[in-house]
């Protein structure tokens, strides 16, 4: 069942990095690009959650870049009064770190916002491989039609500023251990 329980999730869902989190591959995602899912979601929105050089160089076409945490609350609260079945797909160079931390991070402000539990957004889902898989299986859906890895050569003055930063943005979070239970 999706977040606010209400109904199951409409995408496929396979076994993932996070087993917290539903994740979907890339050809899932091709599926809902492509307008396969359309008679079971209303709209979906990409979430790329990589730097702003990673996203320039090369992204999902029609993903929306937010790569911190002040930009997930602003994405709630421009988006609080979502009333149809609208899914959010996270994702980042391999959806390992940043896309799940920060699709976390959304949940966990979409709990406080709303009366339990009620959700702006109880449907949410990690692009298994992230941006790098994906890429390599379906480049004709990215634009530009690139792949711009976060430890690029060009682009160490920008990783370093960005990570110092991220730390800052991480600062009093404990470290988090997916409890996962397997039939």
């Amino acid at each position: 069942m999706i977040g606010d329980g209400s109904r199951r999730y409409a995408l496929r869902t396979m076994t993932g990095k996070n087993c917290d989190l539903k994740t979907i591959s890339h050809n899932t995602m091709t599926g809902v690009i492509n307008g396969s899912y359309e008679e079971v979601i209303s709209c979906y929105r990409i979430i790329d959650c990589r730097y702003p050089y990673e996203y320039e160089g090369g992204h999902i076409k029609n993903a929306e870049n937010i790569y911190t945490k002040n930009g997930i609350i602003e994405f709630l609260e421009d988006n609080c009064d979502v009333a149809k079945r609208q899914v959010l797909i996270f994702h980042c160079e391999f959806s390992s770190e940043r896309g799940p931390r920060l699709c976390r991070f959304l949940r966990s402000k979409d709990r406080q916002r709303n009366n339990y539990p009620l959700l702006t957004f109880p449907e949410m889902y990690i692009l298994e491989g992230g941006y790098k898989q994906f890429y390599q299986n379906h480049k004709e859906l990215c634009e530009p039609v690139d792949y711009l890895p976060m430890l690029h050569k060009d682009h160490v003055d920008d990783i370093k500023r960005f990570r110092s930063k991220s730390k800052s943005w991480t600062a009093g979070e404990k470290k988090r251990i997916p409890f996962c239970l397997y039939s």
